[in-house]
């Protein structure tokens, strides 16, 4: 091995040792030799908020050295012009480039990973799906299916037993078994009473924190961690064995049910398979990263933005009582599932509410971006091969410049039109679902899940997050709450 790896992650690690002693509010952003490393290693959970107090500062953008050895700069945006400029005007030109691929390697022949060219031409096969009319027919009945076998029962059962749950994980535990119906036509059935074992989910959990310190740690670090087999990326190495497995199985068994002619539901799965005119190229490797990538896209962020919405209408009583408003407006009748498309496209206030977490809290706080030229951003920054762009979606919502002086306030009518419905705003300066080539295919998918879960739970319960617990980012690859959102449940309709 390298001596030059070895000395770095020793100075990293004693660097880290030494700083947990010191109290976490002294520690300063910017060290001699490491730069933002050590702090950012134990201040993540304050990392977005200082990005945006200094960005609100810097007119938008910021240029610096991450570490002294690394020789890259990052440039940290959250100018809309800059995010324009990078995700639409020259989106050829910025690639998510090596370093990403290597962070997400274990995602092997997914499109999400793959550069420009490729990208194209298999998102013909990738993203079809959504526009299938066997989709859009099978949907409302997965959302009715998992609230009736999952949802609405252990919401009941905790409510009778005047338990408390773990609203994260009940959002996470949903998505997970929404998205393997959708994805490949069985139900994990992980959201039970009793919460059963989901090997899945933790899998998912491990490989998510994994991802997230890969970004932060410089790669000769977590490199030697594999190597060693230690810290996340010893979890990491596992959970990917796992998840393989894991999606064996689940393709093998429904090879088997279609051999045996108990298929017929429409599903990824299904439609890869089937394949089109690229039937004989979309191999076994090709199939398993795309399902692998779709159960992190539909999980991860949906249960997030959920568990927020939760958190901020808790604190936002008004907003609370608006939704309720018109959710019984849409139904009276008690004990009433939403999964029908009619009636989850007139929760337009819901629709904002949900929205408007979306853009305090995305799932995504950053998207990187690597330039494959030198080149000069519409803030006059000019960029080299070796300038990594980072535009901080966290900051972007806390703009008085895009939203107004009331930026940071959770306020759902800033999403309304006048004359109702809800009001379209360009997503270069909303980046939940992404901008330009590589925007979300499954933004009316993922609304309609959310819509259906909120409005299913707001009119059959009483949800109410108990007071006295610290809620802040988690330490992830996504911008889920640190150690979850506890609520206590009773029913409307005793």
């Amino acid at each position: 091995m390298c001596y030059t790896q070895t000395f770095l992650a020793i100075i990293t690690l004693i660097c880290s040792l030494l700083l947990t002693f010191l109290p976490s509010k002294t520690l300063p952003w910017n060290w001699p030799l490491m730069k933002l490393l050590p702090t950012a290693y134990l201040r993540s959970h304050e990392l977005y908020d200082k990005l945006t107090q200094v960005l609100a500062e810097s007119n938008g953008t910021i240029l610096c050295r991450t570490s002294w050895y690394t020789n890259v700069d990052t440039l940290v945006t959250s100018d809309p012009r800059n995010v324009q400029h990078v995700l639409n005007s020259r989106s050829s030109l910025y690639q998510r480039g090596s370093e990403f691929r290597k962070v997400f390697d274990f995602l092997g022949e997914a499109v999400f990973v793959k550069g420009i060219k490729e990208w194209k031409e298999d998102k013909k096969v990738t993203h079809g799906f959504f526009k299938e009319s066997g989709f859009h027919a099978a949907a409302p009945g997965i959302i009715r299916r998992t609230l009736e076998t999952g949802l609405v029962p252990v919401l009941r059962h905790a409510a009778a037993s005047g338990g408390v749950l773990d609203l994260q994980e009940v959002f996470s535990r949903y998505m997970i078994d929404a998205t393997c119906l959708m994805a490949t036509g069985s139900d994990m059935a992980s959201l039970r009473v009793g919460f059963p074992p989901c090997p899945l989910r933790e899998a998912m959990d491990d490989m998510a924190d994994a991802v997230f310190w890969r970004n932060v740690l410089p790669e000769k670090v977590w490199r030697m961690q594999n190597l060693l087999g230690v810290g996340t990326e010893r979890k990491m190495a596992r959970a990917c064995n796992d998840l393989n497995q894991i999606i064996d199985s689940l393709m093998s068994s429904r090879k088997n049910q279609d051999l045996a002619g108990g298929g017929g539901g429409f599903d990824v799965l299904e439609y890869y398979i089937a394949g089109g005119d690229r039937k004989e190229t979309l191999t076994k490797e090709f199939i398993k990263a795309n399902i692998m990538t779709l159960f992190f896209a539909a999980r991860d962020t949906s249960a997030a933005i959920l568990t927020w919405f939760f958190y901020l209408i808790s604190a936002n009583p008004r907003v609370k009582k608006a939704v309720l408003e018109e959710i019984e407006r849409i139904s009276p009748a008690r004990e009433h599932l939403f999964s029908d498309a009619e009636d989850l496209s007139k929760l337009v206030y819901l629709h904002c509410a949900l929205t408007e977490s979306l853009r305090l809290f995305p799932p995504a706080p950053v998207i990187m971006r690597d330039p494959t030229e030198e080149d000069v951003l519409p803030s006059g920054h000019r960029v080299g091969k070796s300038t990594k762009i980072v535009m901080c979606s966290y900051a972007m919502a806390r703009e008085a410049a895009i939203w107004g002086d009331d930026c940071g306030e959770f306020k759902p009518e800033r999403w309304m039109c006048k004359g109702g419905g809800v009001r379209h705003v360009a997503s270069h300066s909303f980046l939940a679902f992404g901008s330009g080539p590589w925007a979300c295919p499954g933004r009316e998918l993922a609304l309609a899940r959310m819509k259906g879960v909120a409005a299913t739970i707001l009119h059959n319960f009483d949800v109410e997050v108990l007071e006295g617990q610290r809620v802040s980012p988690s330490v992830s690859a996504f911008l889920t709450v640190k150690n979850g959102l506890k609520a206590s449940v009773s029913s409307r309709w005793l």
